[in-house]
């Protein structure tokens, strides 16, 4: 619906100008997966060569909010999502949230992108992270999300993270907190990943999840291990998660994980047994 371009440009937001997408015109708690017809993602950003994008206030999108596809060596900073009206039922979402699929920040096939000062309500990932490298995401405020998430792997040649930072944030109110996700029988890496100065608080689902069993767009509990996941640092996380919550939940393929770190990791409250098959 808005799609922002340039080479070597800045894109500012006026003081009080917002986007408005009219998500309660289309909310009843489906999102993508049935109900009516609504609008794909609301916004696209692409940019390049030291461009920056700043100051925008997005509210009320239909479903995923911002796609930050094909950025190279560039900011985006001081970006709020607000779709936290999904949050409540509504006429006819039967009794569930009327916000769905509404992802904040879809972020793929970047290199050298600096993501920092978000701060996002919403009922999806607040970050899902696919093929990109060297991605920095620094000062997030993430509540009613799925949590900082990557989703390694694909079907086809190159589809590898690496070299990725999540640094000094918070997720709460959310599904999850920090997230690594791969697809059953998916080829690729996630490599050279740090989680650092994290706090997450009223985790409903787990805390920290690491899982290599996602089939259309589910776990099924059967691991592959396709995508390496190799090198990932988890550094002063700490916080809780709700009853009824795991604190942690790693299900790794045969041999696919490797060098995987928590130093300084305290997550604590989950009546659900933590489960590990990756030591």
């Amino acid at each position: 619906m808005v799609q922002i371009s340039g080479n070597n440009v800045v894109i500012k937001g006026a003081l009080g100008s917002f986007f408005d997408g009219g998500g309660p015109l289309y909310w009843d708690g489906l999102g993508n997966n049935g109900g009516g017809p609504k609008p794909g993602i609301f916004m696209k950003l692409s940019l390049k060569n030291e461009s920056l994008v700043t100051d925008l206030y997005v509210l009320n999108t239909p479903t995923h909010a911002i796609d930050v596809d094909g950025v190279y060596d560039s900011t985006v900073q001081r970006i709020i999502v607000n779709n936290s009206l999904g949050d409540a039922p509504n006429a006819i979402s039967n009794g569930l949230s009327a916000g769905h699929n509404t992802d904040a920040f879809d972020v793929g096939n970047v290199e050298n992108l600096l993501m920092q000062d978000i701060q996002v309500w919403n009922q999806d990932d607040c970050v899902a992270l696919s093929v990109s490298n060297n991605v920095t995401f620094r000062n997030f405020y993430c509540s009613g999300s799925h949590g900082l998430s990557i989703a390694g792997g694909g079907n086809g040649p190159g589809n590898n993270v690496t070299n990725i930072l999540f640094t000094d944030s918070v997720v709460t109110n959310s599904s999850y907190g920090l997230r690594i996700k791969t697809d059953y029988n998916a080829t690729g890496s996630v490599v050279n990943v740090t989680y650092t100065n994290i706090f997450v608080s009223n985790i409903k689902a787990q805390g920290i999840d690491i899982e290599q069993d996602y089939l259309n767009g589910g776990p099924n509990g059967l691991p592959t291990n396709g995508v390496a996941v190799h090198n990932i640092t988890y550094r002063n996380v700490t916080g809780w998660v709700a009853e009824g919550a795991a604190d942690y939940y790693v299900l790794c393929g045969v041999g696919s994980c490797k060098d995987v770190k928590y130093e300084h990791v305290r997550i604590t409250g989950g009546t659900v047994e933590s489960s590990c098959n990756y030591p």
